[in-house]
This record gives structure tokens, C-alpha cells and sequence, in this order.
């Protein structure tokens, strides 16, 4: 078992890795005045079009977390940011995937975003993070292990794509067979790519394309700001070959219906079985339907 003093720790019951963060506990919940993320804030003091920065509250040391700012516009959505603009955001999550990747101390680079408050996201601007471990998280660990590529295959959408919301130039959005969310997403490409560094031109536009895609589609399907939580599995950075490794976008929408929230009980987290009161045909078919 490890040390108190350890950056993570194992626990000796479950197996579960904590990061013990002390003082997070002291980062402020909500800005005081203004957005720090706006021009002239805090933690963009000069006119910016994209931003990242080191997070000064981090999860874990070493600057290993960043805050990347997807643009200036305080009330911008990642749909609304066109397809140019999360071009630009996929680039520069591929820059720092390389960069911290990089690092002999980074073994997994995990972009993500929370977005709005009934996720935990204390600042509205629009904006993600990226948490680079010194170690492989169970959860990619986990889908890596059982090596199951046709799980983000283009079968994968189901018979006649069934479950599929939307595809552009050999990327999709669909629904997952077994979904533990309502309206929940994968988003992936036809042919098996392994990180977003080693995307090309054309996968980083068709990835910003679905993306703006299926994110307006959630706003769109209660006529309202959908809350998530969205995160990026990919190839681990810690030097082993990974042939399995396939990029994909896993999206968590927070509401089963409009501004009703799927809140996740004690007896999914006390058993690890998740019970998700939507089809996910029924949840495919409304997102198809839905018009951003």
C-alpha cells in the first residue's frame, strides 16, 4: 500500500486509485467578479482567439493539468464554435496529447470537459482540461485490455445503424449498445486511428465536424443547454505499442428529459450495473430528429 505521502494511492479493499488533492479544497467555487477566462481575466490577461494554460488548482503535480480555453466568447458553445473553430481545439488537444505525452513521467494524456453547473463546472466560459497521469487509468486500461476492436467498428451503431446519430467524411456519433446514460455518445472513426497527435488533416475535420454535430444535437434535443461530461480515450503515451488503441469521444449527457436530470443512485455505484431508463434506439432516433 502506498504512503500517505505517494501522489496516488491504491485502496487495499477495491483496488480503486485515489489522487489525495488537499489543496483543491482551497480553489474558490465561483468567481467572486467577472470571468477569469474572458480577455483581461485572471488567467487570460491579453486578447486571445485560443488559449491553454497550466491550472492553478491542480489534480495532481508536476503541471500535468491544463485548462484549455476553446475561445474568447464567454456565451459560445463547442457547436457554435463551426467547424473551423473546434478544428482549432482539436489541434491544439493533439499539441498538448504530443507534448505531455512527451514527458517521462506522463504514461496517459486524457482530454475532457465538464460543461455546466449540474456537472460541477464552476465557470460557464467555455472551456475543457487535460489530466496527464503518470500512470494508465483502469478505465482505458480496461477497454484497452479486452481488445475488442469491433466495439468502435462501424458495426458497432447496430443493424442498419440503428443507433447511429450522425456521420461525416469516415467519423460517427451513435449511442452505445449497452448505455449507462440517456442520450449517451460515442464518437469514433470508421478505420482504427490511435491517437489524436497521429490524426491527419482530414480526420481532424471530420472529427470537429461530428463533434459540432452531435454537441448541437444535445442542446437541441430539450431546446435547452445540455450538460455533460465528455472525455477522449486514446493511445497511452508510456512507451509500450498499444495495437489496439483506437481513438474515440466518449459524451455522458446529464438530463433524461428536459431539465430532469438521470442522477446516478447508490445501488449503481454500490454494484457497478448501471440502469438507463431510455432506449438506445429510442435515444438515437430523437438525437437524429433533433436540429441544432
Amino acid at each position: 500500500m502506498l504512503a500517505a505521502g505517494d501522489p496516488y494511492r491504491i485502496d487495499p479493499l477495491t483496488g480503486e486509485i485515489a489522487y489525495v488533492v488537499a489543496k483543491r479544497q482551497d480553489r474558490p467555487n465561483l468567481p467572486p467578479t467577472g470571468c477569469p477566462f474572458c480577455p483581461g481575466g485572471l488567467e487570460a490577461p491579453e486578447p486571445y482567439d485560443l488559449r491553454w494554460f497550466t491550472n492553478r488548482w491542480p489534480a495532481m503535480p508536476g503541471d500535468r493539468a491544463e485548462v484549455v480555453l476553446y475561445t474568447s466568447e464567454h456565451d459560445a458553445t463547442f457547436a457554435s464554435l463551426g467547424v473551423a473553430g473546434a478544428r482549432k481545439v482539436v489541434d491544439l488537444w493533439a499539441d498538448r496529447t504530443a507534448a505531455l505525452g512527451a514527458r517521462d513521467d506522463v504514461a496517459y494524456v486524457l482530454v475532457f470537459e465538464n460543461r455546466g453547473p449540474e456537472v460541477g463546472a464552476t465557470i460557464a466560459h467555455p472551456h475543457g482540461q487535460i489530466y496527464a497521469f503518470d500512470l494508465v487509468p483502469p478505465a482505458p486500461l480496461g477497454e484497452l485490455s479486452r481488445r475488442d476492436l469491433a466495439a468502435l467498428g462501424p458495426a458497432a451503431a447496430g443493424r442498419e445503424g440503428e443507433r447511429l446519430v450522425c456521420a461525416h467524411g469516415g467519423w460517427r456519433a451513435w449511442v452505445p449498445w449497452a448505455a449507462s446514460w440517456p442520450y449517451e455518445l460515442l464518437i469514433a472513426p470508421d478505420v482504427r486511428r490511435a491517437d489524436l497527435p497521429s490524426l491527419g488533416s482530414g480526420d481532424r475535420d471530420a472529427l470537429a465536424t461530428t463533434l459540432v454535430d452531435a454537441l448541437g444535437r444535445l442542446d437541441a434535443l430539450f431546446a435547452a443547454a445540455m450538460p455533460y461530461m465528455l472525455w477522449i480515450h486514446q493511445r497511452p503515451t508510456d512507451g509500450a505499442e498499444w495495437p489496439e488503441a483506437w481513438v474515440h469521444v466518449h459524451v455522458a449527457p446529464l438530463y433524461r428529459s428536459g431539465g430532469t436530470p438521470r442522477f446516478v443512485a447508490a445501488g449503481e455505484l454500490g454494484s457497478a450495473v448501471y440502469f438507463n431508463p431510455v432506449s438506445p434506439i429510442d435515444a438515437a432516433a430523437a438525437l437524429r430528429e433533433a436540429s441544432a
